[in-house]
């Protein structure tokens, strides 16, 4: 019976297939603020980074995450935001804290509000909102701020209301709601401007505060008036002594900045020296890169991310720089940046992205770049006039030289892990240049991997250091793949299928099927028209599939990569792909075979190096010799949903 059992578990397998890489489930919360997003009307572009292909939204803005990067609190108020609240913010269980206070949204407060345990504070007043009052937001068992006020909200008040244990605060003010108002335990409560309840009532919680009269009252007697002016004389006494002390204080303030900006230059002066040892680098002063920046400008801005802003930045000696302005250095021990700062000056190619100089203040930590004119190759890509196909291949063997020396020549080796045509830039001969070095890592050559935290774009990131966490040369390799697919294809991984496919996120899956298929042109870029060569693009399209093969055992190194771009040793290498294939057909037999009779218990794990017809399951023992060569970890790349959060 158990033999039987484990046969229709494995026909179930059979039948269903390996999920797609590239179509692999978003974080559940990011999916959550992009249905959020999509609710609101955002004129002012406050949402722009909240990306739906994120691995977690820690760095999205008015975001706050906890420490198990779920999203803690969520501030946008006074941002300008329309449009309605969506009920998917009930799927962030984690929050704490909710500010959406004095925008322009409307439509009602959704129930879903209440499936939130850990609210504490919820503010959603001076909005547009209508409609009853949701009950579930009373049996919220954490909540002790509660602001709904100056909106159109309508009905009676809950009576769970009066059950509320912890609650501190409640303005239901300037509504339009009605009935009876139920026993609250809150300190401060008040329904004032709501004219169904308060307009013949004289209670406490209908009361505005009024100011206090400063007059005198005009019948008042002689001793009363003299007793006044004395008050009087009294209060100009005590507020030309209290303005003597405010003087005062603002001296000793701003003597004690000047002080602070010596310590602060000669912390500066120190570290200068300090610092030298970092070959041709050049400490910037911040004030000098505050100048450079006209103050860090938002309209400077040339892009976001999850560790700072770039912005665009002209030097007194008129050098446009890009200057990357990290957002949080509490964490980085300046050790460990001052480390960092070390090694990637020692990275230099030309086709790497060069490091001009740095700036470290008690609170700064900057670094200085040179300004790259054209841009990132996926904007061009979208730009008009398109790259033609022979600039498409000169990009391609820049950014891969540029990988192989990264991970060959440097010592200690450099694993970039974010490797897609947005980090790829165009210098002013378009010349390829790999660049930010915000998720590299350092390895010494006997390493075979690093365990981090899962960073990057969904759709880029190896299947190993998904399910994993760990990262290795390899997991650049896949990267690299995906990066000559969208040179290619002039898509990115994750929109590809909308135009192609007609299914979103099926890119590697789409063009292992073409090229079986013998259509190639149909990946190709539509705005290359006829201007391309069907040869060179095939041979590009089967460096690309070599790359992006599942187990990184059977990746090339990116040296192999170079070569076979130049057109030396593809046929070679993609032979013995197919060679592998035809060896794990073969061992898909023997090892059904080796089931009937001896009954023994396999696992299954996919080969992952072609199209959904070709792709076929393997019985493999715990010690697979290609999981050895990886890291010696036999579960690492089992069929199991791989988590996109990885270990932390």
């Amino acid at each position: 019976m158990p033999v039987k059992f484990l046969s229709f578990i494995i026909l179930i397998l059979f039948s269903s297939g390996v999920p797609s890489l590239s179509s692999l489930p978003t974080n559940p919360e990011v999916e959550a603020l992009n249905e959020i997003r999509e609710a609101l009307i955002d004129p002012h572009g406050e949402l722009h980074n909240w990306d739906l292909y994120s691995v977690d939204p820690c760095g999205f803005a008015l975001i706050s995450c906890n420490s198990e990067n779920r999203v803690k609190i969520l501030n946008a108020a006074n941002k300008g935001l329309s449009g309605t609240l969506s009920p998917a913010i009930g799927n962030l269980t984690s929050l704490t804290e909710v500010y959406l206070q004095k925008n322009s949204i409307s439509g009602k407060i959704p129930a879903e509000l209440g499936n939130l345990p850990s609210l504490g504070r919820l503010d959603l007043s001076n909005n547009n909102l209508s409609g009853p009052l949701p009950d579930s937001l009373f049996h919220l068992t954490s909540i002790n701020y509660l602001r709904i006020n100056n909106n159109s909200l309508s009905g009676e008040i809950p009576v769970s209301l009066a059950k509320v244990p912890k609650l501190s605060l409640l303005d239901l003010s300037f509504n339009n709601l009605s009935g009876p108002v139920p026993t609250v335990q809150a300190k401060t409560f008040s329904v004032e401007g709501n004219v169904l309840i308060c307009r013949n009532s004289s209670k406490g919680y209908c009361a505005a505060i009024q100011p206090s009269s400063l007059d005198s009252p005009p019948n008042a007697s002689p001793g009363k008036q003299k007793s006044h002016r004395a008050a009087v004389a009294f209060g100009v006494a005590l507020g030309c002594t209290l303005g003597t002390l405010f003087v005062l204080a603002l001296v000793a303030w701003w003597k004690k900045k000047q002080s602070k900006q010596m310590i602060q230059d000669d912390y500066d002066h120190n570290h200068a020296e300090e610092m030298m040892c970092l070959g041709n680098l050049k400490r910037f002063g911040f004030r000098e890169l505050q100048i450079a920046t006209d103050n860090f400008n938002s309209k400077r801005i040339l892009g976001k991310g999850g560790f700072g802003n770039v912005y665009k930045g002209y030097l007194q000696d008129g050098t446009v720089v890009a200057i990357k302005r990290l957002k949080d250095c509490s964490h980085n021990g300046e050790s460990q940046f001052q480390t960092e700062i070390e090694m990637i000056s020692l990275a230099v190619h030309r086709n790497l992205l060069r490091l001009l100089g740095f700036c470290i203040t008690p609170s700064e930590r900057l670094l200085i770049y040179p300004f790259m004119s054209n841009g990132s190759v996926a904007s061009r890509l979208r730009a008009k006039p398109s790259l033609d196909w022979n600039m498409r291949k000169r990009i391609a063997l820049g950014a891969a030289r540029g990988l192989v020396y990264l991970h060959e020549q440097c010592d200690p080796k450099i694993i970039h892990r974010d490797v897609k045509a947005a980090n790829i830039l165009l210098d002013d001969y378009c010349e390829a240049i790999v660049g930010d070095f915000g998720l590299a890592k350092l390895m010494d050559h006997t390493d075979s991997h690093v365990t981090t935290a899962v960073r990057g774009t969904v759709g880029h990131i190896a299947p190993e250091y998904l399910s994993t966490g760990q990262s290795s040369e390899k997991t650049d390799v896949f990267g690299f793949g995906i990066l000559l697919l969208e040179l290619i294809s002039g898509h990115t991984a994750l929109d590809f299928g909308n135009k192609a496919a007609n299914q979103k996120g099926a890119m590697l899956d789409w063009v292992r099927k073409m090229h079986q298929e013998n259509k190639v042109e149909l990946v190709v870029d539509k705005d290359l028209k006829e201007n391309y060569d069907r040869i060179e693009v095939g041979e590009m399209v089967q460096v690309a599939l070599l790359c992006t093969q599942y187990l990184p055992a059977h990746r090339p190194k990116m040296s192999e990569v170079v070569k076979m771009l130049e057109g030396d040793g593809l046929a070679h290498k993609w032979e013995t792909s197919h060679n592998n294939s035809s060896n794990s057909n073969n061992n898909v037999m023997d090892s059904n075979t080796n089931k009937k009779k001896k009954g023994s218990n396999k696992k299954l794990i996919s080969t992952g190096t072609h199209s959904d017809d070709d792709r076929m399951m393997m019985m493999a023992d715990d010690h697979d010799e290609d999981d050895d060569d990886y890291g010696g970890d036999g579960d690492c790349l089992d069929t199991q949903s791989m988590e996109l959060s990885g270990p932390r």
